[in-house]
């Protein structure tokens, strides 16, 4: 048997996630390509399944989803120009992508973006 991690499950992981949960994603679930460490998402305690990369266009239907990419860079300070102009330049195979995650409980949209 291979002791081989798929995708970064283990930060970011809410308190009240079952260990059992993180470890399913971290070695049994295939994980994905993204331009800098992958990591999951998690929402009603449990592992949020990943939808796909995405693009501003695709998240337009998705309002929960952008919702959270129109927050992701509070901390860092960034204007809502800055934030329109950068969620405007996600592309599903763009040098910055969206990355979509969908709730297994109650269905909601998540996402988080990063850049080559």
């Amino acid at each position: 048997m291979l002791q081989a991690d798929f995708t970064d499950a283990g930060s970011g992981v809410p308190s009240q996630v079952p260990v059992e949960v993180v470890d399913e994603i971290s070695h049994r679930t295939p994980g994905f390509s993204g331009w800098q460490q992958e990591h999951w998402l998690y929402h009603c305690d449990d592992a949020a399944s990943f939808m796909g990369r995405v693009g501003y266009n695709d998240l337009v239907a998705l309002p929960g989803a952008m919702e959270m990419l129109w927050h992701e860079n509070d901390d860092s300070g960034w204007s809502p120009e800055e934030t329109e102009a950068y969620l405007r330049r996600l592309e599903p195979d763009g040098e910055a992508t969206g990355y979509w995650f969908r709730c297994v409980v109650c269905q909601s949209d998540l996402a988080y973006s990063d850049t080559a």
